[in-house]
């Protein structure tokens, strides 16, 4: 199983960026699917998560209405369009996934596969 994230990487505050997560090898399909972030110093927090099997949906209070979680699935890709991003959002994103749903949607503890992550900096 392999969850591969591309498109960090250093952009002004009010910018944007896309992130990719492209997924592979999984015997079965995933049930849920999001990103999480770790920035310098600061635990790993959920950022934007998607239960693929009732759809529902996951924003940490602080991204809602500036990102977006979208699924391609004839391309078993995830996306993480953020915008208008503040310095605060600089951290390193990772993309998780996992084929067994036992809680919210945003339980870390629940995703059982990790990419290796991606950087994403935000400043001026």
């Amino acid at each position: 199983v392999q969850l591969v994230e591309s498109g960090g990487g250093l952009v002004q505050p009010g910018g944007s960026l896309r992130l990719s997560c492209a997924a592979s090898g999984f015997p079965l399909d995933y049930d849920a699917i999001g990103w999480f972030r770790q920035a310098p110093g600061k635990e790993r927090e959920g950022v934007s998560c998607i239960n693929v099997k009732d759809g529902t949906q996951y924003y940490k209070d602080a991204v809602k209405g500036r990102f977006t979680i979208s699924k391609d699935s004839a391309k078993n890709t995830v996306y993480l369009q953020m915008n208008s991003l503040k310095p605060e959002d600089t951290a390193v994103y990772y993309c998780a996934a996992t084929t067994v749903v036992w809680g919210r949607v945003s339980e870390e503890n629940m995703y059982i596969y990790w990419g290796l992550g991606t950087q994403v900096t935000v400043s001026s």
